[in-house]
């Protein structure tokens, strides 16, 4: 191992004369006594260079509100198939999908696929680099578009008003603390016998004991419902003992296998026009619905989307909801915080580079209704959130077309609006990467 070079007292001196004779860095310093480093960084243009006003603006129902969770994907998620169902029957007004009811499987679908999971890898070491992973991870919140389908086309869906909120599923840190420690003791308990009758009576008993739980935390789902609601001319509809796969096949009526999930990820070992799947990243043992990527140059990305919100029809996507945030302002600009000229860094790094050095991955999903085209290119893009309406510009935020070329990872587009190159390229053998690859990350 090369020897390190440690710090001496030479080069102390040295960093701290050069530092006390930069007058920059004390008035900086003065001005953080007492101020948030975001504040004093940033620009006024941000908010000049992006208005609230869109060439294509898609009217929505109002905004939800996760909570205390990590279940955007599923919030936004639910929210496109209620804009589906919202123009296909002219609802009118608040109406909301359980957001409650497709968590409740996909925490019970988790559960399961980490106990088979710890079954496949039993003869691993406990510290190889796949059982540390998973052990590390364990189930939570998170999730991917491709994982919402396997659930929606399993299960249903159901209207929030069947299976409203808890106070557990919309706080759930708790729950999942209690539910990854009895996993973890799993993992630790199959390595005590080699008999498969007792692995099989001691995942069986694990996955009794985790249902009892989910069902205390987040309610029974319903075995069937009234589906009800008002349209534009406040006229009352209900159809009565609707099963919620009924909801789904018969009055959604949309194929979620025509949509497909599309990537920006420009990193030397993902070719473009290549399909991705990750090893250990899904939630529904047995499904033919694994999570599934087509990558693409963020040229072609942006085209797919812009036909979709030109049908009159929002877009799912992933993106990195930390990086030049303003939230009060309802802001993503990338140019709205001077990091770099504040502390007199260089900040500067290409997507491939924040990829590659775990800088930057998708850690959010939100529904994008709306964009703001100049000589039919992009210049800003309208986001609906799940942060609740005191968020953001009631609920809503605004992203500059640089902020999306540098942070937005994923998107899920109908497959009719691929070329014939695409379409060709989507028909590829997905390559499978690791399971701590940066397109493995969870929206959550």
């Amino acid at each position: 191992m090369k020897k390190f070079n440690a710090l001496n007292e030479k080069k102390l001196a040295e960093l701290n004369k050069e530092y006390l004779g930069n007058n920059t860095h004390r008035i900086v310093r003065n001005a953080l006594s007492e101020n948030d480093i975001g504040l004093i960084s940033k620009r006024l243009e941000g908010k000049i260079d992006n208005p609230n006003l869109f060439s294509i603006d898609i009217k929505t129902l109002p905004v939800n509100d996760q909570m205390h969770s990590g279940r955007c994907w599923i919030f936004s998620s639910m929210t496109l198939l209620r804009e589906m169902l919202a123009k296909k029957y002219h609802i009118k007004d608040q109406f909301e999908l359980s957001q409650n009811y497709i968590a409740f499987y996909d925490k019970l679908e988790k559960v399961n696929y980490f106990l088979e999971t710890m079954l496949a890898e039993r003869e691993s070491e406990m510290d190889s680099d796949t059982m540390r992973y998973l052990l590390k991870t364990a189930i939570g919140d998170g999730g991917q578009w491709d994982m919402m389908v396997s659930l929606v086309r399993k299960y249903g869906i159901c209207p929030k008003t069947a299976m409203p909120e808890t106070f557990q599923s919309s706080n759930t840190s708790k729950m999942n603390s209690i539910l990854n420690k009895r996993l973890r003791k799993f993992a630790c308990d199959i390595r005590r016998t080699d008999d498969e009758k007792q692995l099989r009576e001691l995942k069986d008993k694990c996955l009794k004991e985790c249902y009892g739980l989910i069902c205390d935390c987040f309610g029974v789902p319903p075995k069937s419902f009234t589906f009800e609601f008002y349209d534009q001319k406040d006229r009352y509809h209900a159809f009565h003992y609707v099963t919620p796969l009924e909801m789904y096949n018969k009055y959604l009526g949309v194929d979620l296998d025509e949509y497909i999930g599309i990537i920006n990820g420009p990193t030397a070992d993902k070719p473009f026009y290549q399909t991705y799947t990750v090893r250990y990243l899904g939630n529904v043992a047995g499904t033919q619905n694994e999570v599934f990527f087509l990558n693409l140059p963020m040229k072609e990305f942006k085209e797919l989307i812009l036909k979709q919100l030109k049908d009159d029809e929002p877009v799912w996507f992933g993106c990195d909801c930390g990086k030049d945030m303003d939230r009060k302002a309802g802001l993503w600009d990338d140019s709205s915080f001077d990091y770099g000229n504040t502390f007199g860094m260089d900040l500067s790094m290409s997507k491939e580079d924040m990829l590659n050095s775990r800088e930057s991955a998708m850690n959010h999903a939100m529904v994008l209704t709306g964009v703001n085209l100049y000589k039919n290119r992009p210049t800003r893009w309208k986001i609906e959130n799940s942060w609740g309406e005191k968020a953001g510009i009631k609920g809503y935020y605004i992203a500059s077309d640089t902020w999306f070329d540098n942070y937005v990872y994923e998107a899920v587009v109908h497959k009719k609006y691929l070329n014939k190159k695409q379409l060709t390229a989507a028909k590829k053998r997905p390559v499978v990467l690791e399971p701590w690859d940066p397109f493995g990350s969870l929206a959550d």
